[in-house]
């Protein structure tokens, strides 16, 4: 079996680490705050290039705070693309605005910038740039729309861990940026867990205070926040797992060089497109074709593991039935019915990309 993840076997490399990592937690104590969690926000910031890092219970967490940071007006209108996961918009609305959809770009699946210019009115405040699947979105452009209409950008660096924009980091290009740890990401924690960053000052206090009951000191509470904390258990173990982050990142990128070489001839195939100006980190490898079901069934019969992200456009989810955007002419609307996403990691071999490439051509 070719799995599309393989998160023990990464364990099993680092298994020292991970437990002297955990050991040393535990026989601290220092499960809530503290040295641990310091360290790795200043370990991340410095890997990310920004200035501030503040740790938070979750990528959803993040994401929610960064935009409570930004002290938008109530029911501002934030764009977001079609194509991501339901913490993106779900983020938006749980702290009081609108979500407006707008399209995916049909070479990278990142947000058009086409789309972004057609949704803005006078009700917009921000932009969300989602650096989907690991690629960096167009950030000179998304600044340039954001500068000219006095709009907030926060950047979803969910699946963006060290992906890179014209040799700069994502998560410090827009006024904020938000990661999430999750056991998948390419930089996972065991558990949930999540960090926000910034390069302005206010902001990261702000988020900080927000994260922890609107306070700095204790019961010198400010105003009324919530509780999300990066434990300490995680913070070890995402420090303990950062270091080698730039060698499994490189291990992706060759993989996904070996789909795109050994897969660019292949009949009713799209491969992801990967521009000049970008390193794709590829948490993701997503191939799009019209026999998206029967390539994936011809897979599975033949003991590979693949996934689909995502299988339903967020303009066509029930949730947002109400936005009346499910029938709009997106490429994101149609592309759910198409695109599959191949395995890849640090746990697979040659061989096992030799036998993914050769079930794919076969069929």
């Amino acid at each position: 079996m070719i799995k599309f993840l393989d998160l023990k076997s990464q364990y099993d490399c680092m298994k020292e680490e991970i437990d002297e990592a955990i050991s040393s937690v535990i026989n601290e104590t220092a499960f809530i705050g503290g040295k641990y969690v310091d360290k790795f926000e200043q370990e991340f910031a410095i890997y990310q290039e920004t200035k501030h890092c503040i740790g938070v219970g979750n990528g959803t967490d993040a994401l929610e705070i960064a935009i409570e940071s930004l002290d938008l007006p109530k029911g501002s209108e934030i764009i977001v693309p079609a194509n991501s996961f339901i913490s993106s918009p779900e983020s938006i609305t749980r702290s009081g605005h609108k979500v407006v959809f707008c399209d995916c770009d049909k070479g990278n699946y990142t947000i058009s910038i086409p789309s972004i210019k057609s949704k803005i009115t006078k009700n917009t405040r921000a932009i969300m740039a989602v650096h989907l699947y690991g690629h960096p979105c167009n950030m000179d452009e998304i600044l340039s729309i954001a500068k000219e209409n006095n709009l907030k950008v926060i950047e979803d660096c969910a699946q963006a861990h060290g992906a890179e924009y014209k040799g700069k980091k994502v998560g410090g290009l827009g006024d904020i940026g938000a990661f999430s740890f999750y056991p998948g990401k390419n930089l996972g924690a065991y558990g949930d867990a999540g960090v926000i960053v910034t390069n302005d000052k206010v902001l990261a206090k702000k988020c900080k205070m927000i994260a922890n009951h609107g306070r700095v000191e204790k019961y010198n509470h400010e105003f009324e926040g919530r509780n999300s904390r990066l434990d300490g258990l995680q913070a070890a173990i995402l420090s303990a797992k950062l270091k080698h982050l730039d060698s499994w990142t490189n291990e992706r990128i060759k993989i996904a060089d070996y789909y795109l070489k050994n897969l660019k001839d292949t009949k009713k195939i799209i491969l992801p497109k990967r521009e000049d100006w970008a390193k794709q980190v590829y948490h993701l490898f997503v191939i799009r074709t019209k026999n998206r079901n029967e390539l994936q069934k011809h897979l599975t019969e033949n003991n590979i593991t693949t996934s689909i992200h995502y299988p339903i456009s967020l303009t066509k989810l029930k949730a947002y039935d109400y936005l009346n955007q499910g029938n709009e002419p997106f490429f994101a609307n149609s592309n759910d019915t198409k695109i599959l996403s191949l395995p890849i990691g640090d746990h697979l071999s040659e061989n096992d990309l030799e036998y993914i490439v050769q079930k794919i051509k076969e069929i």
